[in-house]
């Protein structure tokens, strides 16, 4: 098998160092021809191996009875050594180590900068992404309140809005009142114009059968408003569930009826205003099918939310 070929530039490096040929050829053999260093490296690892040029050739072929031919003849040991490195090379292969040692120091430390930058980006683009967040938190707070004030406002405005259509509901009822008394007392008296009609419509009599649960149970804030929302929630199941029979009766002796609207007789009106009829000997309550109307559902349907979110409803009516 053949040796691994050198490479003669740094087989003349090693040579000019002061190491013989051989043991240059071998160092590079072993070491791959790979660099000087390594080469260096192997040369000091294997300082005291003996060279192989030094051996004799004739000691193998050395009979075993040669020593018996001239007993005077005595065998001297010769112990042969490797040439020494000399203190030059020493400091070559020294400084070469401290070159490649200073190398990996250098690029450790560069390594370990580019890692702080990496951390200091990352550092900073954590605090832009939290102050992102909170000026969109803020953003939306802003957002919220104004909305929130929005909607304080719009309440304001439809108490403000009931209120007057109350007064001028009740300014309407009375002039009408005070005017078919005068003509009461005096028949005589022409009109130059027709008067309308102030006969109170169905959703009137709706209002004015709230007003009076409200006046008559002021002082029981809770108690009306329950009743209001109960009759609010039979008009509204009859609304979206007209085929449902189960929605369109009631049984009067119920106790959750009787504690929530039966306790009055307004409610009961109510809900005859509505359209539900006495049936099974004033057992029950009962909306016929054919006598449905959707427009008075829907109407006793706003009056009772106005009187629901209407924190006046009822206690400025005379």
């Amino acid at each position: 098998m053949d040796a691994l070929q050198v490479n003669n530039g740094l087989l003349s490096e090693l040579e000019f160092m002061g190491f013989s040929e051989s043991r240059a050829k071998k160092a590079l053999q072993s070491s791959g021809n790979s660099s000087i260093e390594a080469a260096i490296n192997w040369l000091i690892d294997h300082e005291n191996d003996p060279d192989d040029d030094q051996k004799s050739p004739d000691d193998d072929q050395k009979r075993p009875d040669d020593d018996q031919d001239d007993p005077a003849e005595v065998p001297v040991i010769i112990d042969i050594e490797g040439p020494s490195i000399s203190e030059e090379v020493e400091s070559r292969a020294q400084g070469l180590r401290d070159r490649a040692r200073s190398k990996m120091e250098e690029e450790a430390k560069k390594l370990e900068r580019e890692r702080e930058k990496e951390r200091i980006q990352s550092g900073k683009e954590l605090l832009m992404a939290k102050r992102r967040a909170e000026e969109t938190e803020r953003e939306r707070f802003i957002a919220q309140r104004k909305k929130d004030k929005e909607e304080e406002r719009r309440a304001r405005d439809r108490v403000r809005q009931k209120l007057l259509q109350d007064k001028a509901e009740r300014m309407g009822i009375h002039s009408a009142s005070l005017m078919n008394e005068k003509e009461r007392q005096n028949p005589l008296v022409t009109k130059s114009a027709p008067l309308p009609d102030y006969s109170a419509p169905r959703t009137e009599l709706m209002r004015e059968c709230l007003r009076s649960l409200r006046r008559q149970y002021k002082e029981d804030d809770t108690k009306v408003k329950r009743a209001f929302q109960t009759l609010l929630i039979y008009c509204r199941n009859v609304v979206n569930n007209p085929d449902e029979e189960k929605f369109r009766k009631i049984r009067l002796r119920n106790p959750a009826f009787q504690a929530r609207v039966g306790f009055c007789r307004e409610g009961i009106q109510f809900l005859e205003l509505c359209g539900f009829e006495r049936v099974g000997g004033d057992q029950f309550l009962f909306l016929p099918r054919e006598k449905l109307d959707m427009a008075v559902l829907k109407s006793a349907g706003i009056v009772l939310h106005s009187a629901i979110t209407n924190p006046f409803f009822g206690l400025l009516s005379k």
